[in-house]
């Protein structure tokens, strides 16, 4: 639809290839509308909510999955049962909260509430990520001397990237597909994000579903470029610990 004529949009019966193909909508879109400030917003927030989540949920995840604490059963199911909270139950609060503290219409009144709902996520996957490294390996380091957080950063931490990436691939997407928060709490044009950005290519008289295909085509760029780029990494974690030998 993107690059089909107006003409041929409703035409009936369907033409499933356009008589002359057009590339104008997209630079329409690029050139006359918010649409790069909401992808370049979309793109701030979900990359740093997705460094957050993982930098804080991998040392979380770790403590959980080995180390010897105790109730750590307990704080797991607690990070589960916070995970479970429908988002528009807490919408009212979370408002008057962030309007209290001066955070609407700003990146961090979106990020704070992106990692609260993303970083129970991130500690669950990442928890069975460690809960498959041997203990052996975190033992000779140990005997060497090494500290907990040492044996973390120089020998954990390599073997589960895989499953770090697989885990920052979900945060991602979901944050940058996040519609709910990011209408209720970014009402100012200059500070949406792609979902609430694309609800308001409206037209006077018409809905303009080749704008709108233009617009959803270019916001999934993104998302595909950093799929390909990690796809190695990202099947290496899907797999981990399928095959036990």
């Amino acid at each position: 639809m993107s690059i089909k004529p107006d003409s041929e949009l409703y035409s009936i019966p369907i033409k499933w290839i356009p008589s002359s193909i057009s590339f104008q909508r997209y630079v329409n879109i690029l050139t006359t509308t918010s649409l790069p400030t909401y992808i370049k917003n979309s793109l701030i927030v979900a990359t740093t909510t997705t460094l957050i989540c993982i930098i804080i949920g991998s040392m979380a995840a770790y403590s959980l999955a080995r180390l010897d604490i105790r109730g750590k059963k307990i704080i797991l199911s607690l990070v589960l049962a916070i995970s479970m909270f429908p988002a528009i139950s807490i919408v009212s609060p979370l408002f008057l909260i962030l309007r209290d503290f001066g955070l609407l219409n700003s990146y961090l009144g979106l990020i704070i509430p992106y990692t609260t709902f993303a970083l129970p996520l991130t500690i669950f996957i990442l928890t069975s990520f460690f809960r498959t490294i041997p203990f052996e390996l975190e033992e000779a380091a140990r005997v060497d001397g090494a500290t907990y957080f040492q044996a973390f950063i120089k020998i954990i931490l390599p073997l589960v990237t895989p499953g770090m990436f697989t885990t920052a691939i979900l945060v991602f997407i979901r944050s940058w597909n996040e519609y709910l928060f990011a209408l209720t709490f970014n009402m100012s044009d200059s500070m949406r994000t792609v979902p609430v950005g694309l609800t308001m290519f409206q037209g006077e008289f018409a809905v303009p579903w080749g704008d709108i295909s233009a617009a959803t085509i270019i916001v999934t760029i993104p998302l595909i470029i950093g799929v390909l780029i990690f796809q190695r990494r990202i099947i290496s974690g899907l797999t981990a610990g399928s095959v036990k030998g």
